[in-house]
């Protein structure tokens, strides 16, 4: 082969290379929102992304009649490896995970065009899931949130279609019987008024307005900022509001442990009304709250920095509004 046609090779190949680069590019935000659905982590989302690629890149072309629904059936047994694997029952059975949050606008979020797909990523359901076992919470995953036929999710899980649809009437049953009652989709308006007089509430000291702002059967929980082995939990609205209280109270201490004064944004936190303790260009604690029939139902506290680091992320993207509280 002559220099020019050596070159020519060349140059081909790096074109057929960057085709098939970019051809999984294309697809890596509708594998990302899969992964983290599966496995509620941002950071473990994009390794299983990753490893797909390498598999992608290692994989003979030639032979994938449809790149995409391949690329699902990685993707999806990549996380279910990781979902059996012992470190990760450790970890979520000491009563330690919580989801990893993310700023509404992620593409990891999507899709979100019906309430089924919306559901599936709020840190309600994610939470819920871990009741599953893992092939039911994919099926789950691939049918409420991807819209794949029993067929597909069959062919995807090498399971008969038969099993698929078993393993999602026992995942619906389960999620829906936990399911917090009379939940819907919530008014903004109305959503973000309920979060600002519980902030209003909860830095004056008025126990009785926050009482009154809680549902009689809501719950909160914190991962105390990580500094807990085990996830804090309060089941009385009395509790709760206590909690709030000391919680939402600044401090020198608390700031010498923020490392400053942070300033608190309202925003919208996988679909749920938010809190965000943002300190420069980084988000160093979120509070979340489901909200139903005007009240709240579930507070979520989440500060461990590592569930933090792709919220802060999208953060720095984000055009924010005007500070609720400027100076904490």
């Amino acid at each position: 082969m002559d220099s020019a046609a050596a070159d020519r090779f060349d140059t081909g190949r790096l074109e057929v290379g960057r085709f098939e680069v970019d051809r999984f590019e294309a697809g890596r935000d509708r594998l990302a929102s899969l992964a983290y659905r599966l496995l509620g982590s941002a950071a473990d989302a994009e390794d299983a992304v990753q490893d797909a690629f390498l598999h992608w890149q290692a994989a003979d072309r030639r032979r994938i009649r449809v790149p995409e629904a391949w690329l699902t059936k990685v993707v999806t047994n990549l996380c279910l490896d990781r979902l059996r694997s012992a470190q990760a029952r450790r970890e979520r059975a000491v009563g330690a995970w919580l989801p990893e949050p993310l700023l509404d606008g992620d593409p990891m979020l999507g899709p979100a065009d019906t309430y089924e797909q919306r559901e599936s990523v709020s840190l309600a359901v994610l939470t819920l899931m871990e009741r599953l076992s893992p092939v039911e919470r994919a099926v789950y995953v691939l049918r409420e949130a991807f819209s794949h036929s029993h067929v597909e999710i069959a062919e995807i899980l090498d399971i008969t279609e038969s099993a698929s649809q078993q393993h999602l009437h026992r995942a619906r049953r389960r999620i829906t019987v936990a399911r917090p009652r009379g939940r819907a989709d919530v008014d903004a308006a109305s959503a973000r008024r309920v979060v600002e007089e519980f902030l209003a509430a909860a830095s004056s000291g008025s126990t009785e307005r926050l009482v009154a702002l809680l549902t009689d059967d809501a719950t909160a929980i914190s991962d105390g900022a990580g500094l807990a082995e085990k996830l804090l939990r309060y089941a009385t609205p009395q509790g709760i509001a206590a909690v709030a209280r000391a919680g939402f109270k600044p401090t020198p201490a608390k700031r010498r442990f923020a490392g400053g004064t942070p300033a608190l944004h309202y925003a919208l936190v996988n679909g749920a009304p938010a809190i965000l303790f943002v300190l420069g260009d980084q988000v160093i604690g979120a509070v979340t709250f489901d909200i139903t029939g005007g009240r709240i139902a579930t507070v979520r506290g989440i500060a461990a920095p590592a569930r933090l680091v792709r919220l802060s992320e999208t953060w720095r993207r984000h055009e924010p509004d005007t500070p609720l509280i400027t100076r904490w």
